[in-house]
Order: C-alpha cells, then structure tokens, then sequence
C-alpha cells in the first residue's frame, strides 16, 4: 500500500485550506492510498538560527541542532511515497509555520541529505481575501522543492470564490495522484 505524508499549515481547522485537505485525503483514502497527516500549526517548530556562521549542521551532517518536532517531521516525510503540501495563503506566501518549517528543510535536504529528491508532490495553496496570493504562494513552493530535486506533479489554487466546484474536484485529484504513484508519471522533468 502506497503511502502519502499531507502537510499542512492553517490555524483554522475548519476553513479553507482544511477543507481543500480533507478532501484531497478522502480521494487518496477513496483510491486505497494511506494517508499521514501532519498539521504543522499543532507542532512545535522553530525557525533557523543560521548557527554556523549560517551553514551549521544542517550542511555538515544534513540535520538541524534545534530540538523540537522538526526531525521527526522530516522523518515521516521520508518515509512517504509521495507528498502533498497544503497552505493557508498570508500575503502571497505559505503560513509562518510552513515558513519556518520549510527553510529548515531546504538547508538539510537541498545540499547533503537529498532523501526527498524524486518525490512526486502536490502542492495546494488556499487563500481567503482577494485570493490574488495563490499563485504566487504556489510558484514559491515549487521553487523550493525544485531546488530540493522534488517533483511537482500538480499545483492546485483555490479560493474562496471557486471553493464550490474545486472542492469536488480536489477528491478526484487525490484520487488521480494515488493512481499515478502505483502506475508512474508521464512527465518530462
């Protein structure tokens, strides 16, 4: 059975971006997937302190010296077949959590670990508001995980005003993304 760690960041349980995730597990659970969901709002992480002179143990040894619930995050995301990170939009951005979250992740993993590179991931951005911030809340994502050698499967933007017909449809874009990591993708990188 293929499993998929869902990371998300909003510190509404139940808005948006908690639907858009709810329902992009139901269509993973739907297809058979086992789903890992890790709420970074409800964890303790902290943001890098550029020990090191800036490049401390997280270039050295591809770990990070804070104690807190980063490594085993990171853990759980290794272990996954594939990876769908999901967002609250603030001000064209990923939520701080995910900020300080993902920062972190791009010191261990983009230069001495790479146990992430070749994942498959989904990103899904969700903004309130204008919803003007999605896109590029979605571009800074890919940037990051491109640099991490992750792959971008799909990149997903809702907001408030096409919740009603991207909700129904984010079930069957989990549902696609189970069938695709059991069969393969047919994407040029």
């Amino acid at each position: 059975m293929k499993k998929v760690a869902v990371i998300w960041s909003s510190p509404n349980t139940d808005g948006l971006t908690a639907s858009a995730k709810d329902r992009f597990i139901a269509g993973l659970t739907e297809a058979g997937v086992q789903t890992e969901e890790i709420h970074l709002n409800r964890k303790k992480i902290g943001h890098c302190m550029a020990c090191g002179d800036g490049w401390g143990t997280c270039r050295s040894k591809g770990a990070c010296v804070i104690q807190d619930d980063f490594a085993e995050i990171y853990r759980k995301l290794q272990e996954a077949d594939g990876i769908v990170w999901v967002s609250a939009v603030y001000w064209w951005e990923m939520t701080e959590c995910f900020k300080a979250f993902f920062d972190r992740l791009r010191r261990c993993e983009g230069f001495t670990n790479r146990f992430l590179e070749g994942k498959r991931c989904v990103l899904i951005a969700c903004a309130g508001g204008t919803g003007r911030g999605v896109l590029d809340c979605l571009q800074q994502f890919e940037r990051g995980l491109t640099h991490m050698g992750m792959r971008v499967y799909d990149r997903i933007p809702v907001e408030r005003y096409n919740r009603d017909y991207m909700l129904p449809a984010l079930a069957e874009a989990g549902k696609t993304y189970a069938e695709r990591l059991e069969t393969g993708f047919d994407m040029y990188y």
